[in-house]
C-alpha cells in the first residue's frame, strides 16, 4: 500500500477589501506557494472593481460582494467575521494572514479561539481622528492582533515605530512595498522614439496627479502623458477634468487617461513600454501614512523595476532615497516652472534618463526585491518565533 503524502502547509489571507488593489499580498501569496504552500484570500470586492487578482495553481480567491453604506453593511461586517472564523475553523490552515485593520477582530478569533498562528500586515495605518463606537472596537482588535501575532509586517520603519508604540506590539517586521525578483524585465533596448513617454499609473487624484502636471505637458512639447488607475470617492470626474486641461493647453493629442489595468502582470507588462515615471506626494503635511511613504510607495519601485527613471516630489526622504543614488530627479509638483524644468531635462538627456532606469533596475534585481524583504517572515509565518 501507498503513503499518503503529508498535507501542503495552508495560508489563509483575511482582507475586508480587494486584495489585488495590494501588490504585496501578491508577492507574499507566490512567495508561500513557492514554500509549498496552499493559499486562499477572503475578500470584499465591489461589482464596479476592475483589478482582478492573478490566480494560480495552489491559490484560490474567494470573494463577498461589497455592501452599500448604511445598516446592510453592519450586517455584512458580521457575515464576514463570520465567514472568515468559518474557514479558519473548516480548513484549519497554518497561518492565518490579515492585511488590514478591518480584518483584525477575525484575525484576533482565530488566535484565541482556533489556536492559529497568525500574521498581522499593515499597509496603510487607520486615522480616525473622532473614531466612532465601532472604530474603537476595530482599533482594539488591532491592539490585540498585533500583540498576539507571530509578527507584524509594516511598509516603513517611522511607521513600524509609531505601530510598535500604539499597539505594545513587540514583533514588527520592515517590508518595502517593492517587486519580485522576477518582475524584473530585462535590460531595457535602446528607444527608438524621439518623443518621451511619461507614465503615472495609480489613483487619479490631485494629491497624487496636480492640474499643474498638464498644464506641463502642453509647455514640453517632446513630452506624452499615459495616466492608469481609477478614479476615487473623493475625486469623481476628476480624469475629465484634466483632459478638459490638456485641450485648453494644446495638449489633447498628448494625454490620455487609459483607466484600470485589472491584472498587476498586465500594468507591469505595459510599464516597461514607457521612459519616466510618476510618484508624486504633497511636500509637507498630510497623514501618517502621507508623512512616511519611502519603502510603503509601490510606484516607485515598479517603475524602477521596469527600467524607468522616475519623477518625484521633492522630499527630503524622497531625495535621499531616490534622487541622491542617481534613480530619479525631484520637482515641486504644484508648480508649473519646476515641472517644465523636470520633462525638458528628461527629453533632452535620453542617455542619463536610461541610465537613472538601469541603476533603479539592477538595484531592485539586487536587493530591493520582495523575495529578500519578505523572507524572514515567511519563516515566522511557517515556523513560529524559535
Amino acid at each position: 500500500m501507498g503513503t499518503t503524502p503529508p498535507r501542503r502547509p495552508r495560508v489563509l489571507y483575511v482582507q475586508y477589501t480587494n486584495p489585488a488593489g495590494y501588490p504585496p499580498i501578491e508577492h507574499s501569496a507566490g512567495l508561500f506557494v513557492d514554500a509549498g504552500c496552499d493559499v486562499v484570500l477572503l475578500a470584499v470586492v465591489s461589482a464596479q472593481d476592475r483589478l482582478r487578482f492573478t490566480e494560480r495553481p495552489h491559490v484560490r480567491v474567494r470573494v463577498m460582494r461589497a455592501a452599500r453604506p448604511g445598516w446592510r453593511q453592519k450586517l455584512h461586517y458580521v457575515r464576514f467575521l463570520v465567514w472568515t472564523c468559518w474557514w479558519a475553523w473548516r480548513w484549519a490552515p497554518t497561518c492565518v494572514y490579515v492585511s488590514d485593520p478591518l480584518g483584525a477582530p477575525a484575525g484576533v478569533l482565530a488566535a484565541r479561539l482556533l489556536r492559529r498562528r497568525v500574521i498581522y500586515h499593515e499597509h496603510d495605518a487607520p486615522s480616525y481622528a473622532q473614531p466612532t463606537w465601532f472604530f474603537r472596537r476595530i482599533l482594539a482588535a488591532r491592539r490585540a492582533l498585533a500583540r498576539r501575532a507571530v509578527v507584524s509586517v509594516i511598509p516603513n520603519a517611522a511607521r513600524a515605530e509609531t505601530f510598535a508604540r500604539d499597539t505594545g506590539a513587540s514583533r514588527v517586521a520592515v517590508v518595502w512595498n517593492c517587486p519580485r525578483r522576477d518582475e524584473v524585465v530585462p535590460r531595457r533596448a535602446e528607444p527608438v522614439s524621439s518623443v518621451l513617454h511619461v507614465l503615472y499609473q495609480g489613483s487619479i487624484v490631485p494629491a497624487r496627479l496636480p492640474e499643474e502636471m498638464i498644464e506641463a505637458v502642453g509647455r514640453v512639447p517632446a513630452v506624452d502623458l499615459t495616466i492608469v488607475g481609477y478614479e476615487t470617492a473623493g475625486a469623481p470626474g476628476y480624469g475629465r477634468v484634466l483632459l478638459d486641461i490638456a485641450a485648453r493647453v494644446g495638449a489633447a493629442e498628448r494625454v490620455r487617461v487609459a483607466g484600470t489595468t485589472p491584472t498587476r502582470a498586465d500594468l507591469m507588462r505595459d510599464c516597461a513600454t514607457f521612459d519616466v515615471g510618476l510618484s508624486l506626494l504633497p511636500e509637507e503635511g498630510g497623514d501618517v501614512n502621507e508623512e512616511h511613504m519611502t519603502g510603503a510607495s509601490n510606484k516607485p519601485f515598479d517603475y524602477l523595476a521596469c527600467g524607468l527613471a522616475v519623477l518625484v516630489t521633492d522630499r527630503p526622504d524622497w531625495r535621499a532615497f531616490y534622487v541622491d543614488p542617481g534613480y530619479a530627479r525631484a520637482c515641486h509638483a504644484h508648480s508649473v516652472e519646476s515641472l517644465v524644468e523636470a520633462f525638458a531635462w528628461f527629453a533632452a538627456h535620453g542617455a542619463e534618463t536610461r541610465a537613472m532606469g538601469e541603476r533603479g533596475r539592477q538595484r531592485i534585481a539586487d536587493a530591493w526585491c520582495y523575495d529578500e524583504m519578505f523572507a524572514p517572515v515567511l519563516d515566522m509565518a511557517l515556523h513560529g518565533v524559535q
